[in-house]
């Protein structure tokens, strides 16, 4: 399975996300941020269907609070987990595989909250904004690792390419991924190119 991690910048639309399925149409997941899609549903279940691909990250609905939610949409472009910011975290069984998904700093507040659930093959981390520091990045790349080992699972995060948190004038973009030994696949600091993991064989590659 080969999963496309994207680190798109902030928009109203989600053309970027258009994009890189076009360019990259033989991937069979794609992860984005928090937030990303905005309120963009149906044409996000739409870029699904049509590129055959599971879309996992965030939404928001602006009238909510908090607003933000996880999303994961399969291959038919169908909503199969809707998640409110800070509920118990949500596990999906898609394609044979056990997706859990925390959202931003569920990371710090919660982790995997609810009661660990058995047999997790991977935690999406769907981060909104870049780090506000360097102590926060080291902290947020260590968090994670620690519930790769904790529940013996690949975790997966990656946050927007622009954008700060609360007014900061430092914003690190981030991306990474943990085995479920805890050992990095990948780290990116400041470097937003997009990626593909091939879970398979730990291959990562930058295709543009």
């Amino acid at each position: 399975m080969k999963l496309l991690i994207i680190q798109p910048k902030l928009e109203k639309t989600i053309e970027q996300l258009e994009s890189e399925l076009m360019s990259n149409s033989s991937v069979d997941v794609v992860i984005f941020p928090e937030g990303y899609l905005n309120e963009n549903l149906e044409e996000a279940c739409a870029l699904a269907k049509n590129y055959n691909a599971i879309l996992i990250g965030g939404h928001r609905r602006f009238h909510e609070s908090p607003k933000d939610r996880a999303i994961i949409i399969n291959r038919k472009g169908e909503i199969v987990l809707d998640r409110i910011k800070y509920s118990d975290t949500s596990f999906v069984v898609e394609e044979g595989l056990k997706f859990g998904h925390i959202l931003c700093d569920e990371l710090v507040k919660q982790g995997v909250k609810g009661g660990a659930d058995d047999n997790i093959d991977m935690i999406v981390h769907p981060i909104g904004v870049g780090m506000f520091s360097e102590e926060q990045f080291e902290e947020w790349i260590n968090l994670a690792r620690k519930i790769a080992i904790e529940h013996k699972t690949m975790i997966i995060g990656t946050s927007h390419a622009d954008g700060s948190f609360r007014g900061s004038d430092v914003s690190i973009p981030i991306a990474y991924c943990f085995d479920k030994a805890g050992e990095a696949v990948f780290i990116s600091k400041n470097d937003v190119r997009t990626i593909i993991l091939d879970i398979e064989t730990r291959q990562v590659t930058f295709p543009k």
